[in-house]
């Protein structure tokens, strides 16, 4: 019995807390573990709200308030002002988060710079930062090995040799411990891109077909970049006809895009029209020459 009045003093100092946090933000209250839980319970239940919108982030700040510690809870504030377009604000958040977990959130940080800000030398450091915070771990932010999003860095910074090497080791990885089908396909897409730029067209050939491949034929980006290497070749009846897949498939949504932002090398319209006039220039001259 003697436990009893105990339990309703825990519970009045949460009630009195909650009242508290709506006049004066005033916690003092509660013990650093009960205001850690009740951050906790604050910040997970306002998990279905939509990210970025005021009811949301208001929440977040409240669970924040009361314990700046709640690490997941500072990276979630941040991704708000990001999405809201206020990058001064996100960046303050961030590090702050970095600050407070630096093995989970360094890497995601890389990730913003990444596609958010085009920052590819921040990107990088972060992603290298990874390596050393979890030396026996390859990092995943996202869903996908630093050394894939590495991979797209470097590619941004028109370093190809580097962006291969760091495709080449996330597909050698995933492929020993799952096998190549368990690879994310835009790898093949991305390397495929380097060693065209590279002009080494044989390669980058066999990347576009295993793209296709693993998108089961689907890819206006696959067909689109085998048809630019086909005119460099000078088979322009056979780029003509993959470009007309490559536009098919892009009316019906397959071709590399992001939420958000802008992917890397995203193919347009305007990119169909301007290869189909080259194309149908190329075709016209060697008909006048035979």
């Amino acid at each position: 019995m003697e436990k009893l009045p105990k339990y309703f003093l825990s519970i009045f100092a949460l009630l009195l807390a909650f009242s508290c946090s709506e006049k004066g933000k005033d916690y003092s209250i509660l013990s650093k573990e009960e205001r850690k839980k009740l951050s906790i319970e604050i910040f997970e239940g306002g998990s279905h709200l939509p990210q970025g919108s005021p009811k949301s982030m208001t929440r977040i700040e409240e669970a924040i308030a009361i314990d700046p510690g709640n690490c997941d809870a500072v990276r979630e504030l941040s991704v708000a002002y990001l999405k809201r377009g206020m990058p001064n604000k996100w960046k303050i958040e961030m590090d702050k988060a970095v600050a407070c977990n630096a093995a989970i959130w360094q890497p995601y940080r890389g990730y913003n710079y990444l596609w958010f800000y085009r920052d590819y030398k921040n990107a990088i450091a972060d992603f290298d930062a990874s390596d050393t915070l979890t030396p026996n771990f390859t990092d995943a932010p996202q869903g996908h090995s630093v050394d894939y999003w590495r991979g797209i860095a470097y590619l941004g910074l028109k370093d190809y040799e580097k962006s291969i090497s760091y495709f080449d080791k996330y597909l050698t990885q995933i492929t020993e411990e799952s096998g190549e089908d368990w690879a994310e396909p835009t790898a093949f897409l991305y390397r495929g891109i380097a060693y065209y730029e590279k002009r080494n067209f044989d390669d980058a050939l066999k990347d576009f077909d295993k793209l296709l491949f693993y998108n089961r034929d689907r890819s206006a980006d696959g067909k689109y970049y085998k048809a630019l290497i086909l005119k460099e070749k000078e088979d322009c009846e056979t780029a003509k006809k993959l470009l007309a897949d490559a536009e098919v498939d892009f009316a019906n949504g397959y071709y590399n895009n992001r939420d958000y932002v802008e992917t890397l090398y995203q193919i347009f319209p305007q990119d169909f029209e301007k290869l189909n006039t080259e194309l149908e220039t190329q075709c016209q001259h060697k008909k006048e020459l035979y």
